[in-house]
């Protein structure tokens, strides 16, 4: 099943460079897959073997040429020769696992969440962006805790806190810089309406983001 890219991260993947934005667009469309998998699941069980299927999947393209898979094809096809292996891949299957859990996580299972879904992410993008030094977790852990406030119902118990800016994102890092700016826009925004993905406010910061790199 093909699940769109929200309309931030479409915007975001217009700046990445050509040469890499396959590889991007094929990589982000794996953590949106794994989300549309549990947005779509009325069992929790079934969502888990879903997972799993994926997350073997994934761990098999170390070894075997990919299935007549779409997005497997393709993260075959333009992340792994980046020199990104499928265990790597397959990591970010036990952050959105942890949501199937029927008690509201901890705040250690929300860390543990954040940093196997979006710290792992924006690392995995960086290095497909070609600046793999920059301490990009941080902020994909903040924006995988705000995406997650915006999906559920108890959004009162998504811990938030906006992380403590770096300073200038490097140019090849500012599309990661895009999404990691209006995650922290949501946080100063927290006890309003959600601000919606796309509008022109949105548009307007991250073209600013893209050309100052603040």
């Amino acid at each position: 099943m093909n699940y769109d890219l929200d309309p931030d991260r479409r915007l975001a993947l217009a700046y990445v460079p050509a040469r890499a934005r396959p590889a991007v667009e094929a990589l982000w469309r794996l953590d949106v897959t794994f989300g549309g998998i549990l947005a779509a699941g009325r069992d929790p069980m079934v969502s888990r073997l879903r997972l799993a299927w994926w997350r073997e999947a994934l761990e098999a393209l170390d070894r075997a040429p990919a299935p007549a898979e779409p997005l497997l094809r393709a993260l075959a096809a333009h992340v792994l020769p980046a020199g990104i292996k499928g265990v790597e891949l397959a990591r970010m299957e036990e952050g959105w696992a942890l949501l199937l859990s029927p008690e509201a996580l901890t705040d250690g299972e929300q860390a543990r969440y954040a940093a196997l879904r979006g710290g792992l992410l924006f690392e995995l993008s960086a290095r497909l962006l070609g600046a793999p030094g920059f301490a990009v977790a941080p902020s994909g852990e903040n924006w995988a805790l705000v995406d997650l406030a915006r999906h559920s119902s108890g959004r009162d118990s998504v811990r938030l806190c906006a992380p403590e800016s770096h300073g200038k994102w490097p140019f090849r890092l500012r599309p990661l810089g895009m999404l990691a700016i209006l995650a922290k826009r949501d946080v100063d925004r927290l006890g309003k309406q959600w601000e919606r993905q796309g509008s022109p406010g949105r548009m307007l910061r991250m073209i600013r983001h893209r050309l100052t790199g603040n």
